[in-house]
């Protein structure tokens, strides 16, 4: 019997798992291609030369390994290699779009797949707490960072399980473990890896990533009590959750019933954190209250504020550039992030425009997202887009560079001006975040309070 001829969509993250867990040892399927989108990924795959699935990664039935080729080719694909089954691998994609690729699969004559929870998560040896989201940039990291402070106060060791964000070495990525800055710095990872990964190493917490999540979870799980998923964009967690949050952003009310797959992790979730209400108009937060339990009337509500504060020189009557969290402003589809809020409470004299300073990749990013209000993505998947983004801050001579991307901006770019980091933290308001996982004591194993440190 021949076996079912695979393409799988992706964007380097949710495909590879995707076929490690599902496919890679599948006497029935064949994966004869990886397709990339470059939207997700903005310019990164256009730097590179065409790449492959290795095959150490890929399995014995994939000697050669397993070719990634551009999403743009996908009916030539479907053409060329007589595929069977197209399926859709990535994440934070409108419900409208994943129907367009659905669509194009099927003129082309292949059958169109979403591959389901129950196939994609890993059954974890140790509890696991899960943090995901409906879109890109609703909060999720402020969030992951509270609850791995609090389940660390509670006397649990815990890792930190980043989603992958593999764009070099796939088989020396297999499995990544950062404890301190020196492997941060010694891993040559992308501004986009920066920002998740720094904030939990500067708190202490070990952070995990890769490519393999099986081999990721055995590594993290050795040495932690509690694995806590910091979900990337609004994809699904890739470990079965004991308790899974999901965060809500009510500056983009409705869109956590219009995005794949976050609202199916809306419909998943135990508790909903509807973050940055301090922002938001109360018609909108009703609004995200109000879809979020037409379609999981269980989900509990945990109102949020996302509270900013800035370390360095005041903005107060200066030109400020804003530089903000790069996936947020682009395929988040969200203008500004907490950069641009910073600089307009501290009284900023002018937010600088960068598009007419903005050179090479940047110039490409800024013309193909042209909702950004006044802000600069902190764009750096590759060494040509941080030199861009260095040349584009340069260019436009600021007094001060206000930062809203988690990590330290100055670490990576030379420029002249000072630069104001913005930091933001999450702040519940109608329950105490820690009593909630303290109602969970039994399933995270938490020690009795006499018994805590």
């Amino acid at each position: 019997m021949s076996r079912e001829r695979v393409v799988i969509m992706g964007a380097a993250g949710r495909d590879f798992h995707d076929f490690n867990v599902v496919f890679r040892g599948s006497d029935d399927h064949e994966v004869v291609a990886f397709t990339q989108a470059s939207s997700q990924n903005v310019g990164v795959l256009d730097e590179q030369p065409r790449r492959r699935y290795p095959a150490e990664l890929a399995g014995e039935r994939y000697p050669d390994g397993i070719p990634i080729r551009p999403e743009s080719d996908l009916e030539a694909i479907v053409d060329e290699e007589e595929v069977d089954t197209v399926v859709f691998s990535y994440s934070d994609v409108s419900h409208e779009r994943v129907m367009h690729q659905a669509s194009r699969a099927l003129a082309a004559g292949a059958d169109f797949r979403l591959v389901g929870p129950d196939r994609m998560m890993l059954s974890a040896p140790v509890p696991v707490v899960a943090v995901d989201a409906v879109r890109t940039g609703c909060g999720k990291s402020q969030t992951t960072r509270r609850v791995a402070d609090l389940l660390a106060e509670r006397g649990l060791s815990v890792a930190i399980v980043r989603e992958p964000m593999p764009y070099g070495d796939l088989v020396a990525q297999r499995v990544q473990r950062f404890e301190t800055m020196d492997d941060v710095e010694s891993s040559a990872v992308t501004i986009e890896e920066r920002e998740e990964y720094e904030q939990h190493i500067r708190r202490g917490h070990v952070v995990f990533a890769g490519v393999d999540y099986a081999d990721v979870l055995n590594a993290a799980a050795d040495e932690a009590d509690v694995v806590v998923w910091d979900g990337g964009n609004n994809e699904l967690p890739f470990f079965e959750p004991d308790i899974h949050f999901v965060l809500a952003d009510p500056l983009r009310a409705g869109h956590e019933l219009r995005y794949h797959p976050g609202e199916t992790n809306l419909r998943l979730a135990d508790y909903l954190v509807v973050n940055k209400e301090n922002s938001a108009d109360e018609a909108d937060i009703n609004l995200v209250v109000e879809n979020a339990t037409s379609v999981n009337p269980d989900v509990e509500i945990l109102h949020a504020d996302s509270v900013i504060a800035t370390e360095g020189p005041s903005v107060e009557g200066e030109r400020v550039l804003v530089v903000e969290d790069g996936p947020t402003v682009t395929h988040g589809d969200a203008g500004y992030g907490a950069g641009k809020i910073a600089a307009e409470e501290g009284d900023a004299a002018e937010l600088v425009d960068p598009r007419p300073y903005a050179v090479g990749s940047l110039d490409r990013v800024l013309d193909e997202y042209s909702h950004l209000e006044r802000v600069l993505p902190a764009m750096g998947y590759s060494d040509q887009q941080v030199a861009d983004l260095e040349a584009t801050i340069e260019n436009a001579d600021p007094d001060l560079v206000v930062a809203g991307t988690p990590h330290d901006l100055s670490r990576v770019v030379d420029v002249d001006a000072p630069v104001v980091r913005v930091r933001y933290d999450l702040r519940v308001k109608n329950r105490d975040l820690g009593d909630v996982l303290d109602a969970h004591a039994d399933v995270l194993g938490l020690p009795a309070d006499s018994e805590r440190p």
